[in-house]
């Protein structure tokens, strides 16, 4: 019973580094390529062929050093590389380019 647990508990973590990785993949594929060059990252060719090397192991080569080893690429992809290459493409959490004064409707200027 222990050891069946055990295995549900490491099967959830292998989906979750999964789909981790399968986010990240999809975020690297549809970010513009000059983003990378301007925010002083890797290329996208050099993210996408991480990412992809990552879903790979982590679908068909379950061992568990390469699996964390995708999942370190992963996180610093999430963590550092994306943020950074959003901010230059102009994908600011959210928010569209509009100022700090804008309401759902257009800019607010208390009735001036």
């Amino acid at each position: 019973m222990l050891l069946s647990a055990f295995g549900s508990v490491l099967w959830l973590l292998n989906m979750a580094m999964l789909v981790l990785a399968v986010v990240a993949l999809f975020f690297s594929a549809t970010t513009r390529e000059d983003a990378y060059r301007a925010a002083d990252k890797q290329t996208k060719k050099f993210w996408l062929i991480i990412l992809g090397v990552t879903v790979a192991v982590n679908l068909f080569v379950p061992m568990l050093f390469l699996q964390i080893a995708g999942l370190v690429a992963t996180i610093v992809f999430m963590v550092d590389v994306r943020p950074a290459v959003q901010q230059i493409s102009g994908g600011g959490g959210g928010r569209r380019g509009g100022s700090s004064s804008d309401g759902p409707y257009g800019p607010y200027n208390g009735g001036r």
